[in-house]
C-alpha cells in the first residue's frame, strides 16, 4: 500500500458543532424533563429516594442520608460545564421523580453521553422512563450529535439490558476502568450513532404510539423487538 492509498476515514465538510444542551427542556405524551434545579428539587426528589438507598449501588455517591446531602450531589453535578443535568416528571404534576445528565459533551466531535442516571422506585421500569431516554435521544440527533454513547458499571445487569432495549450497540468492556467507592468497576460500553437512529427512532415512535398501549397503559409490543433489527452489535452478558 502506498503513502497515497492510506485510508483517512470519510471527510465531513458539512459538520457543524451542535449546541450545548445547557437549558433545554423536553416534553412528551407521558412527562417532561427540565434543567434540575437543585434546591427545589432536591427536598422532593429525597422524598422519592430516601428508602431505597441502593438506587445509588452503581452511582459514584454513596446515598445521601438527607436531602441537604442530596442537594450538595446534585450542586456538584450542576456545575460541570461539560453536563446538564435534568429533572425527570411525570405530566400533570411539577414533583420530580429521578434525574439523569447529558454529560461529557463534546460539541467539536459532535458526542454526547447519557448518563448519572437515578430514577426513583415510582419511576423504574415505566412508560415515562423510557420516554425520557427516547426524548434525550432525539434531542440530541435532531440538533445534530454523531453519537450518543451510554455506559455503566458491567455487574449493572438491569442499566446493560436498558441500553440494549433503547437500541444502543454495545461496544466492548473497559476492564479496571475505575474505581469506585473504594472497589473495581469494569466498564460496560455502549454507542447510538446518527445512522443508527434512522432505524431507531422510528421505533420509537412506534411503541411510544397510543396503540401500542392497552386500556391499562401496559405495552402491546415490547420496545426491545422493535430495536432489535437495528442493533449494530449485541451485548455478550445478555
Amino acid at each position: 500500500m502506498t503513502k497515497d492509498a492510506r485510508p483517512l476515514g470519510i471527510a465531513l465538510p458539512d459538520f457543524t458543532p451542535p449546541p450545548h444542551p445547557r437549558g433545554v427542556t423536553l416534553a412528551g405524551q407521558f412527562g417532561w424533563l427540565r434543567p434540575l434545579r437543585c434546591a427545589e428539587d432536591a427536598s422532593p426528589l429525597f422524598a422519592q429516594i430516601a428508602d431505597s438507598p441502593w438506587v445509588f449501588d452503581y452511582l459514584g455517591e454513596a446515598a445521601p442520608d438527607t436531602a441537604e446531602g442530596l442537594q450538595h450531589i446534585l450542586a456538584v453535578w450542576a456545575a460541570r460545564s461539560d453536563c446538564e443535568l435534568f429533572a425527570i416528571g411525570a405530566s400533570g404534576s411539577k414533583a420530580p421523580l429521578g434525574y439523569a445528565c447529558l454529560m461529557s459533551v463534546d460539541t467539536a466531535a459532535g458526542d454526547i453521553e447519557i448518563g448519572n442516571v437515578n430514577l426513583s422506585p415510582a419511576l423504574q421500569r415505566t412508560a415515562l422512563a423510557t420516554e425520557a431516554f427516547s426524548l434525550l435521544l432525539g434531542w440530541s440527533f435532531d440538533v445534530g450529535y454523531r453519537r450518543v454513547v451510554w455506559k455503566c458499571n458491567a455487574l449493572n445487569m438491569p442499566s446493560r439490558r436498558a441500553a440494549q432495549r433503547l437500541g444502543f450497540s454495545y461496544e466492548g468492556l473497559f476492564r479496571n476502568h475505575l474505581i469506585v467507592k473504594g472497589r473495581n468497576r469494569d466498564t460496560a460500553w455502549f454507542a447510538m450513532t446518527d445512522a443508527d437512529w434512522r432505524g431507531i427512532g422510528p421505533a420509537h415512535q412506534a411503541w411510544l404510539a397510543k396503540p401500542n398501549f392497552d386500556p391499562r397503559g401496559q405495552q402491546k409490543q415490547s420496545l426491545g423487538a422493535l430495536t432489535a433489527p437495528h442493533l449494530a452489535s449485541r451485548d455478550p452478558a445478555l
